[in-house]
């Protein structure tokens, strides 16, 4: 079937020269076609990920022709104003992407806002809810290796598409042939008929009014004098970030000149992840050298953010997507109650592999904390329900221990422009009262004790990886193991089973010990990768990190 399909793509005279001479690059090599026609990449809630290249599995312009038209017919029995917004990152073929994606919405009479250059994650989110359209597309890769590209798929609301809406366009896709079914028409015809329109700039600028109004502590920056160093790691942050940071009045940006300009290949770190050293690297560096403050990084899409604080004896220290999450969670609740502006009955959200110490920080404030599933959309979706009762301001803060924040309703996904925009004021305000972003995380693990989070991932490459990932989840169901690393396992919670949680069904194993430490074990949603996550809790880091190394070693003969 593969082969047959192989050669269907090889007979044709294909639009992308780069395709067909791939695909004649691979004749005779079975395993080579295989990995390319065997399966094709499943469209999900969070849309489309593969490697570039030619074939059902990679991403290429067929396969975002495909997934649009699937996604077209669903829009035409939506009602509603029959537009979809889109947006792209800095990725190799991203704009080539967003435009194909425009071009056969246009041909199916769908109007189309498109942003006339790169702009991130939040700036898509909202343009889909500010034009009310009935979905988003933003091509993207996240913070994959510059092989990948992707294809994100937003519902009306501007979060991540639902299950069911996402079940619909999959039939939908499976119906339409790949290199023939979708229809098509000129990006120039698409404008010219007024189907295709560009992003105005009434709302980009509603986008940073609504970022600038999150703000805590408003015009404290202006006084500041913060020193920062900021990287876009060659992806879509630089216009948006600088723009807002400035703004708000701080003047004082180095941006890492190697990693400033959009670039899909990621010339200076394989990885752009600002979870990642690797990436971090470089504006450590230039942060050393001008005696920073701070340091911030954000990946391709612009919607997480890794930060470096400079510490008092001038070296930095990088801040983990947890303890980033709960600085800001106890800045922005101390500051709206010293302001006055907290509101009755407060909920912040994190995911359910975030600290708990998150949730010692919000009872302390009188704020509720909601655990949701892992994946922002869970997120959007209480921000959704508050917002269906008509208690939307109650909601002031949601993240994810993956380096992603939101404060403020104005879109249902991570925002790295907001989170940059308030880890500056917040490090501006200590800065103002002799203290520091270290000296007050330092406070907070004296007041609750010393947490320590620490995620592991285990890679299952190939065509077999999925299958390995899916006998090991099925092991740890079956037989539970009743200690890990000499800790006795006090409770298991099964997140496939919704009786047990509440929450809707997830592929998540969750580990009470004796003791209080917490094992989480989860394969991702985006990569061939099963995921653990340790929480342990010591009276100093030492303690706490020699539990974490006890706990990974018993795992990693049952998981490697």
């Amino acid at each position: 079937m593969y082969m047959d399909d192989y050669r269907r793509w090889l007979s044709q005279e294909l639009e992308d020269p780069a395709l067909t001479r791939e695909l004649k690059e691979i004749e005779g090599q079975e395993e080579q076609i295989k990995d390319r026609f065997a399966v094709a990449l499943k469209f999900g809630t969070a849309g489309l990920r593969g490697v570039l290249g030619a074939g059902s599995n990679r991403m290429n312009i067929y396969v975002v022709r495909q997934a649009t038209q699937g996604l077209a017919n669903w829009v035409k029995t939506q009602g509603g104003n029959q537009l979809v917004a889109i947006s792209y990152d800095s990725r190799i073929n991203s704009d080539v992407f967003a435009r194909t994606a425009a071009c056969v919405l246009a041909a199916n009479g769908i109007r189309v806002r498109i942003y006339d250059a790169l702009m991130p994650v939040p700036a898509l989110s909202f343009a889909t809810r500010y034009y009310q359209a009935n979905a988003g597309i933003m091509i993207t890769a996240s913070h994959n290796p510059a092989k990948y590209n992707g294809y994100k798929a937003y519902g009306p609301d501007g979060c991540q598409m639902t299950d069911d809406a996402a079940a619909v366009v999959y039939a939908e896709i499976q119906k339409t042939d790949i290199l023939t079914g979708a229809r098509i028409m000129s990006f120039a015809d698409g404008l010219a008929q007024g189907l295709i329109e560009y992003v105005g700039d009434d709302c980009k600028e509603a986008l940073y009014d609504a970022i600038k109004s999150c703000a805590v502590r408003p015009g404290l920056c202006k006084t500041a004098g913060l020193k920062l160093v900021y990287s876009p790691l060659n992806g879509s942050g630089l216009v948006p970030v600088t723009r807002v940071l400035r703004d708000i009045g701080i003047e004082d940006i180095t941006i890492v000149p190697e990693q400033k300009d959009p670039d899909g290949n990621f010339p200076t770190c394989p990885y752009p992840n600002p979870e990642i050293f690797e990436a971090l690297r470089l504006g450590l560096e230039l942060a050393k050298e001008s005696q920073a403050d701070l340091m911030l990084a954000t990946d391709p899409d612009a919607d997480r953010v890794g930060i470096a604080i400079r510490c008092p004896d001038g070296t930095y220290e990088l801040v983990s997507g947890n303890e980033v999450g709960v600085l800001l969670l106890d800045y922005i609740c101390q500051g709206r109650i010293e302001r006055g502006t907290m509101p009755q009955k407060a909920v912040a959200v994190k995911s359910i592999v975030s600290t708990p110490l998150a949730d010692a920080v919000a009872e302390h404030y009188g704020v509720e904390m909601r655990s949701v599933l892992t994946g922002f959309k869970w997120i959007g979706d209480q921000i959704a329900s508050l917002e269906a009762a008509g208690e939307v301001e109650r909601f002031i803060f949601g993240f994810e221990e993956s380096y992603g924040y939101l404060a403020g309703p104005y879109v249902r996904d991570k925002d790295a422009i907001v989170a940059s925009m308030l880890i500056c004021e917040m490090a501006a305000y200590y800065r103002s009262i002799g203290s520091s972003i270290k000296a007050r995380l330092e406070e907070i693990y004296a007041q609750y004790g010393r947490y320590l989070n620490k995620v592991d991932s285990f890679e299952f490459p190939g065509l077999s990886g999925m299958d390995k990932m899916a006998s090991i989840m099925t092991a740890l169901r079956n037989n539970p193991p009743a200690e890990i690393g000499g800790c006795k396992v006090v409770k298991v919670t099964d997140y496939q089973k919704p009786e047990q949680t509440g929450l809707p069904a997830a592929n998540v194993l969750i580990y009470a010990l004796e003791g209080g430490a917490t094992v989480v074990v989860r394969p991702s949603g985006t990569e061939p990768k099963i995921k653990t996550y340790f929480t342990t809790l010591g009276k100093d880091l030492a303690e706490a990190q020699a539990q974490k190394d006890v706990l990974a070693q018993a795992l990693k003969p049952i998981l490697a």
